[in-house]
């Protein structure tokens, strides 16, 4: 593998390790806004529509975490 190719991979590592960590944030985020809307404004439509969104995008945070740890597996497997 030539050093073009080497630094490449690495960068794509590092931009993917970062959208893992993005994605954390965000699925944090999402379980604690649920859980205060839960906690402190349950029976108010609109905050229970808002907190269906956030479970969608909780579900769909998750999902593309798991997406982006592979990629990161994969990269990291190509530069050993």
């Amino acid at each position: 593998m030539d050093e073009y190719q080497r630094t490449t991979l690495t960068e794509a590592a590092e931009y993917r390790e970062k959208e893992v960590l993005h994605h954390q944030i965000n699925i944090n985020n999402y379980q604690r806004a649920i859980a205060e809307i839960e906690a402190h404004h349950a029976g108010k439509p609109h905050m229970e529509a808002f907190a269906e969104r956030l479970r969608d995008l909780l579900k769909s945070s998750i999902e593309e975490q798991e997406k982006e740890a592979v990629m990161v597996k994969v990269i990291k497997a190509q530069l050993e």
